[in-house]
């Protein structure tokens, strides 16, 4: 069922009213679909972005990926390429035919390299915290707890079908193995710096040439001290902090009312910079090299 908004503009209070009535433990996929489709999907998008920025705090993920030189000569399409597979099992739901093919292709791509299952469960978490915790701060309404426990379950079922081991049965739990990695971890290398300044070059040239020496700051002021050790950065001004938390509550003013996105939001009317003439099919998503060895072993 597809919701529209009231008049063109107004949320349609349908939506959250669905929401209330499912249940997480069985129909967390649907409950996604709606987060992710009508409530927050600009919040949610940036949350996730986040939640990667924060993973290359680890020496061995920044490691990986500094080897692969992919982040440096092709950063935006393996941003769109990520993005492009996560979107199709969130929006489709795990089990469908595209969720089933974005999920198979994703555990193809990733099984080119040599990656520790806590490696893994570390990237999964973020996908579950960074949401919860982007909006508790910066979205126009925080999650309630069904919703968390139904984003909790639908990445620990898309973890299940990654084939990743050990994974937790609450949300505690996973809580406590992420403070644990971290601990362990995380730590200053060269390799995270690489990336992260490789991640932000990205996102610089989404804006005008005025705009882009205010990217930096803007990642170093929506992460942690600790994150900001691991990746060499400073912290910005606190004058340039208060104004950024400033324009983030005027932003949530008005949005618990109405919404300026597509409804629902999905990937056909999302914007992918790296395809402009159309998207891919979802077995052609990923680096070239990588795509000529899954082509062969498949033949």
């Amino acid at each position: 069922m597809e919701y529209a908004k009231k008049w063109g503009l107004f949320r349609n209070p349908a939506v959250r009213q669905e929401l209330e009535q499912l249940d997480p433990e069985h129909d967390y996929e649907r409950m996604v679909q709606l987060l992710v489709g009508y409530e927050f999907p600009f919040d949610i998008t940036r949350a996730l972005e986040l939640a990667l920025f924060h993973t290359y705090a680890s020496p061995s993920i920044s490691g990986l990926l500094a080897r692969t030189g992919e982040f440096k000569r092709r950063g935006q399409q393996r941003y769109d390429d990520t993005s492009l597979l996560i979107s199709w099992f969130m929006q489709e739901g795990l089990d469908s035919e595209l969720g089933r093919r974005a999920i198979d292709h994703m555990n193809r791509i990733h099984g080119a390299y040599p990656i520790a299952n806590d490696d893994y469960l570390l990237v999964l978490s973020t996908f579950v915290f960074y949401p919860i915790d982007w909006l508790a701060k910066y979205g126009w309404r925080a999650l309630t707890a069904r919703e968390k426990r139904a984003l909790f379950r639908f990445w620990m079922e898309a973890g299940r079908r990654m084939h990743i081991q050990n994974l937790p049965d609450t949300i505690e739990g996973l809580r406590a193995f992420t403070d644990a990695y971290e601990a362990t971890h995380f730590r200053y290398t060269e390799s995270n710096r690489r990336i992260a300044d490789a991640t932000v070059r990205i996102v610089e040239n989404w804006f005008p040439a005025p705009l882009r020496p205010l990217v930096q700051p803007t990642f170093a002021a929506l992460i942690s001290e600790k994150l900001r050790q691991a990746f060499g950065y400073g912290k910005p001004p606190r004058l340039f902090v208060a104004l950024l938390e400033g324009a983030f509550w005027l932003r949530k003013q008005p949005l618990r009312y109405i919404t300026f996105k597509p409804y629902p939001t999905r990937i056909d009317n999302t914007h992918y910079r790296s395809y402009k003439a159309g998207l891919p099919e979802i077995e052609a998503l990923g680096p070239a090299s990588l795509q000529r060895v899954i082509r062969r072993e498949a033949g």
